[in-house]
């Protein structure tokens, strides 16, 4: 599953080019789900964001992929004055719910790569697990160009990694393969070390406009009751772009692993990367 390295070989934010558009559609189709289910990030990565980016209170920031508002919250809580641009029309109404009342905060209903730039530029630019759904022919040359010389590229991703409740993770694999055809056998959560960011650090430098890419990383162990880890899983792209039998039939082949198997409670490690680069 694109969203999921426990079922498959690559990094969950390698979307397939070929269903990228489709499956970046789908989490607009429950915003609410997506806002309840999705977490947060660690507070240090904003420690660190600050730190990289050069940003502090009055810092302009241009938000790509904003969904619900998760991380525009706590950037607003800085004092930056932000334009969050949402590709999905529900999910930028949730977010400017979460948001309102909330000054210094813009939220723009908007595909990024048609998104005419306004005539400022933005101190940063700033996508949390949003970079990887934007065409790889515009995003870099489009934030560098959004951004002023100096200002910060800083790009967060996600990955489920070995840890938490493991023998879980290994055991869920027969739910996927009995009904995702996709699912490739036997994959396993990588090891932390293990997770390679050189793609994202080539991109920039293919890009010619930033300099050198700085790496931050942070690992979280998050606890789910069932009720929970099922709403997590429905909000997964290419957990949602499955047929609805097959969705069905996965979901519940999962909840009964945990309820029987593991007393209605797993865990999943995430390890979340932030990366800052500056235009030249």
């Amino acid at each position: 599953m694109p969203d999921d390295t426990a079922h498959g070989a690559r990094r969950d934010d390698r979307p397939d080019a070929s269903r990228r558009v489709r499956l970046s559609r789908t989490f607009d189709e429950d915003a609410e789900l997506y806002d309840r289910a999705r977490p947060g990030y660690p507070p240090d990565l904003y420690d660190d964001l600050a730190e990289l980016g050069g940003a502090g209170p009055g810092s302009r920031v241009l938000e790509i992929g904003c969904g619900t508002g998760q991380a525009t919250l706590p950037l607003a809580g800085r004092g930056f004055r932000i334009t969050a641009v949402e590709a999905g029309p529900s999910m930028a109404a949730v977010a400017r719910r979460n948001l309102d009342g909330v000054p210094e905060v813009e939220v723009v209903t908007a595909d990024f790569e048609s998104w005419p730039l306004p005539d400022d530029s933005f101190d940063v630019v700033f996508a949390a697990t949003a970079f990887h759904w934007i065409d790889p022919a515009v995003r870099m040359t489009k934030a560098a160009e959004a951004l002023r010389p100096g200002g910060a590229l800083a790009v967060v991703r996600t990955q489920h990694v070995n840890g938490g409740t493991e023998e879980f993770f290994v055991e869920v694999q027969r739910c996927y393969e009995r009904f995702d055809p996709d699912t490739t056998p036997g994959t396993r959560p990588p090891e932390a070390a293990d997770v390679d960011g050189s793609d994202h650090a080539g991109e920039v430098a293919r890009c010619g406009a930033f300099g050198p890419t700085a790496f931050r990383r942070y690992e979280q162990d998050l606890t789910y009751t069932t009720a929970e880890y099922l709403e997590l899983l429905q909000t997964y792209s290419g957990h949602r772009a499955l047929p609805e039998a097959a969705r069905n039939g996965l979901l519940a082949c999962v909840a009964g692993l945990i309820d029987g198997r593991y007393d209605g409670r797993v865990t999943k490690r995430y390890l979340i990367e932030l990366a800052v680069a500056h235009r030249r």
